[in-house]
């Protein structure tokens, strides 16, 4: 939930998902002092033409303002769970330590 409005994860990922040099992209929410919470994403690339902006400026282009993430990071692979799932609540684990 990020201001009072309902953002589902799968739903921003799934608009992101055919965008060309995104090989994988995990969202979740983290605390935000203005909005309760804010959606970050974690994502692998492929192109070096997709930087934070660019990230950011395409899901605004596919999504609501408040479903965009407001920070991106970038890593080599996601990590995944023992059923191959990626490991969500080790990359918000992993956001938080790294702030």
């Amino acid at each position: 939930m990020s201001g009072g409005m309902n953002v589902y994860p799968a739903e921003v990922e799934s608009a992101m998902s055919n965008v060309p040099g995104l090989n994988e992209f995990a969202v979740f929410g983290i605390p935000d002092e203005r909005w309760g919470e804010t959606v970050v994403a974690v994502t692998v690339v492929s192109e070096r033409a997709l930087d934070e902006a660019a990230i950011i400026r395409l899901a605004r282009e596919r999504l609501a303002s408040y479903r965009k993430p407001t920070q991106v990071r970038f890593t080599e692979a996601l990590p995944r769970t023992a059923s191959l799932k990626i490991d969500k609540p080790g990359l918000r684990r992993q956001w938080n330590a790294e702030t």
